[in-house]
This record gives structure tokens, C-alpha cells and sequence, in this order.
């Protein structure tokens, strides 16, 4: 297993890169070079230097260094839509070696590699591929960010369940209060770590703009689980 973590979520919009940039943050205040990596994201602006997506600069933003934007997000796309539409409309096939390459990159770069996926766990690529290939291909354990508004107990139980039957590990799950106005919070946090079957690496709270430094502070339980339990290289 390599020295990773795949940041996955119950939905889209549910805060992955928050999450993802917090963790980054976190571990990089530890002394643990951290880089971000962003392999398929749909939704970027046309800048002269190419496509570029908000979500991977911010993980740029709070990696060690300054990796190269190429290695961080290998596939981008300009519309905001469905990453196996995107590539079709732009006549591309996403491969995994290619995202494996980068990954190894950045990995020769870093102590640590957080990598943030595409939408919900369940997410094409392509015509047959399915973003679980990206954590077994990257063999990394996996994360995942429970939005936390109505809906969430079934949406993250059904993620839970699919993870662990795609043959990932599911190092355990980080709660992202999406939902200002969302009643009964803590019983549904309490619902999650009883019936979720792994651990609770952290809760954010609320906020209308993120900052993912002060957020940081929320994921000591993330940073602790990471460095006792995650897997070193062979």
C-alpha cells in the first residue's frame, strides 16, 4: 500500500475538497509533507496556461511546494458535468496509467498524498470504468466526507456499503455540516458512528467561507488515525 488517502463523498457538493485541504493542511502543521492531487475534475476556466479547476489549485494552494499542475490534475475539463460525459464530449478516454504516473510523482515528491475524487463514490469515468478503479489501481484506503444534511444516514450508509464491496478499505469518515438549518445534528452523528463500522476522523463545522487552515484543527483525529494505522510503502 502507498503512503495516501482517497478522499471520497455521499454526493456532490458535499465539501470532498474542503476536506481534502483541511487534511493537506493539517498534516503539512505536523511536519508531514503533504500534496494534493486532484486526478478528474469537469467544471474549469479557460486561463491562458489551459484549463484550470478551482477545487485542485485549492489543494495546490495548501500542498508543501508547488507541484506541477499537470501531475495534481491530469484530466480536466471545462463543463460542469459528469466526468464520463466531459471526456466523451472532448473525445478522450481516461486512463488509469496515466493517473497512476502522476500519483507516483507526486509520491517521490512527498511524504503523503491526499487525493481527492469526482462526485460520489459511485461515479463513472467511462463507458466501464468506475473511480473505485482509482483507489484499488493507487492502492490507498479511503475517506469519506458524509455531508451532513437530510438524507445523509442513507446516503452515507449506502457509500460505506459500496466502498467495502468494491474491495477498498474504508479507513473511516469525516462529517461536513453543509446544512445550517439542519435539525438534530449530534443524533445524527450518533447514528453514523454507531452504525457506520468505522471510525469518526473528524466533524467540521458550518461555514459560510471555508478556510481550510482554521479547519484544520477539526481533523487531529484524522492526523492521529493516519499516522498510526495508515500503510507505509512496501
Amino acid at each position: 500500500m502507498n503512503r495516501g488517502v482517497y478522499i471520497t463523498g455521499t454526493d456532490t457538493g458535499v465539501g470532498k475538497t474542503v476536506v481534502a485541504a483541511s487534511l493537506l493542511a493539517a498534516l503539512n502543521a505536523l511536519g508531514v509533507r503533504a500534496l494534493g492531487m486532484k486526478p478528474v475534475a469537469s467544471g474549469c476556466a479557460i486561463t491562458p496556461r489551459g484549463l484550470r479547476n478551482s477545487d485542485a489549485q485549492l489543494l495546490i494552494a495548501h500542498s508543501a511546494g508547488a507541484p506541477e499542475y499537470a501531475l495534481v490534475n491530469p484530466y480536466a475539463f471545462a463543463d460542469p458535468i459528469a466526468p464520463h460525459l466531459a471526456a466523451a464530449d472532448a473525445g478522450i478516454e481516461i486512463e488509469i496509467g496515466r493517473i497512476g504516473a502522476a500519483f507516483d510523482a507526486l509520491s517521490t515528491m512527498s511524504q503523503f498524498t491526499v487525493v481527492e475524487g469526482v462526485g460520489g463514490w459511485m461515479a463513472p469515468l467511462g463507458p466501464v470504468l468506475m473511480q473505485s478503479a482509482l483507489a484499488q489501481v493507487l492502492r490507498v484506503p479511503v475517506i469519506l466526507v458524509v455531508g451532513l444534511r437530510l438524507g445523509c444516514l442513507n446516503h452515507a450508509l449506502l457509500s460505506a456499503r459500496a466502498i467495502q464491496a468494491d474491495g477498498c478499505e474504508l479507513l473511516g469518515w469525516v462529517g461536513n455540516c453543509i446544512d445550517a438549518d439542519m435539525l438534530r445534528v449530534d443524533d445524527n452523528l450518533a447514528t453514523l458512528r454507531a452504525r457506520l463500522g468505522s471510525p469518526c476522523l473528524g466533524v467540521l463545522p458550518y461555514s459560510e467561507r471555508a478556510d481550510a487552515s482554521e479547519l484544520a484543527t477539526h481533523l487531529d483525529a484524522a492526523c492521529d488515525w493516519l499516522s498510526i494505522h495508515a500503510p507505509g510503502p512496501d
